[in-house]
């Protein structure tokens, strides 16, 4: 943000406009033209301070060696030749040569010569890699924390690239809750809730609902799918620690969005070990109409992407769109042999056109294995090519399947 004053301006109100320069590079046109700033980490103290943000280039001079060095907060044009006994920075040394190493392995994997290793200088293919990588590496941080100070629950959100170049998306904001399109309206406060002391043993929201709770003791779903879940909401009057309360309380796993080395783009793992018939994460985005999702989904199978899901437990007029706005669950890849299970859940909003869209899963899920759903898997639990992108009223382009399941079905629609 900068302040702006208008001319006479004595109030000690400011004027404030969004400033679409990153920090760096506020940082390396205040230290270029010698001026601080408070409000972007620019003082006198520091004004003047050299930190290694990553290394560029490497030569040898009469048996010296030399890396070129990008100085955090400074421009380009301020980039220095340093010999390697002044650098205190093992990391990025460890990094530099580790994206050397990567990259030369790559090139032989693609020809049938090896290439001559020059031990005086790089190549400049060599470097200028090195630097794409080293400012990816930069970007995804910066993408891992504002996920990070976004997302509003307990288990916190990585990010992985070991694969390409591939940056953060450029079209993709991240959010917790469903976005309703202009035109819709999502109510969000329920009219009536439990007065239960104990919920697993009276009559709970969901007996008043008709159907039966949906956990266990041990917060595992034991409910089929294609059954509602009805959970305790802002009116009833049990507490935070009720055992109908689940869904609301949001990811409670450190999972990771990763590069996918089999052409899927980006994915998810989890970090650590989950439990079979746990809850795992919602499927959130903007709600649109059916109308709306035709349209969109036309425009999506051209570009050969997914992120439609029907809300079609009673009705087909609403969608679910991921494709801009989302939550972790925008990068979980599709399988025909899925971990995670697909089920509706009413909490406030009790309006059975609007559920919300809950991802469980299926069986233990080991530390670092991929989290997957299947694309045409509904809410009622039934397999149908309408249930995620649908449009029967036009052919469809179709996506091919890239899962590798035994049972794999060949598309993705």
């Amino acid at each position: 943000m900068m302040d702006v004053f208008p001319p006479n301006f004595s109030s000690t109100i400011a004027w404030c406009v969004p400033c679409l320069v990153s920090l760096d590079t506020l940082q390396e046109l205040s230290r270029k033209e010698k001026l601080t700033c408070k409000s972007i980490g620019i003082t006198k103290r520091n004004l003047n301070n050299y930190e290694v943000e990553y290394l560029c280039d490497y030569k040898v001079v009469k048996d010296m060696e030399y890396y070129l060095v990008k100085w955090k907060g400074w421009p380009d044009s301020t980039n220095t030749w340093e010999p390697l006994q002044n650098l205190k920075c093992p990391l990025l040394l460890q990094q530099f040569f580790n994206d050397k190493r990567n990259y030369l392995s790559q090139v032989q994997k693609g020809k049938a010569v090896t290439l001559k290793e020059n031990h005086s200088s790089l190549q400049p293919a060599i470097a200028e890699y090195i630097v794409r990588k080293a400012k990816q590496r930069i970007a995804l941080q910066r993408w891992q924390d504002e996920l990070n100070r976004r997302k509003n629950h307990k288990g916190m959100i990585f990010v992985e690239n070991t694969v390409d170049l591939e940056g953060p998306p450029l079209d993709f904001y991240y959010i917790n809750e469903y976005r309703p399109a202009p035109g819709i309206s999502l109510v969000n406060e329920a009219t009536f809730g439990c007065s239960c002391t104990d919920c697993f043993f009276e009559k709970c929201c969901p007996a008043e609902a008709g159907v039966l709770l949906a956990y266990n003791k041990n917060q595992q779903i034991k409910i089929p799918p294609g059954t509602p879940i009805y959970e305790c909401n802002s009116r009833c009057q049990c507490g935070p620690d009720c055992p109908n309360r689940i869904v609301q309380k949001g990811t409670q796993y450190s999972l990771c969005i990763f590069r996918t080395s089999n052409g899927c783009g980006w994915g998810v793992k989890t970090l650590v070990k989950i439990k079979r018939m746990t809850f795992v994460m919602e499927y959130v985005g903007e709600v649109i109409t059916s109308e709306e999702a035709e349209r969109r989904g036309q425009l999506y199978d051209n570009k050969g992407i997914t992120y439609l899901f029907d809300l079609d437990y009673e009705s087909d007029e609403f969608t679910v769109d991921a494709a801009r706005y989302g939550n972790v669950s925008h990068f979980v890849n599709h399988s025909c042999d899925p971990n995670l299970q697909v089920f509706n859940v009413f909490i406030d909003n009790l309006d059975t056109r609007l559920p919300r869209i809950a991802l469980f899963s299926t069986r233990t899920i080991r530390a670092g294995e991929e989290l997957t759903f299947d694309y045409q898997m509904k809410g009622s639990g039934d397999i149908s090519s309408d249930s995620i992108d649908h449009s029967p009223a036009k052919k469809r382009v179709r996506t091919v399947c890239r899962c590798g399941a035994v049972t794999c079905r060949g598309y993705l629609n």
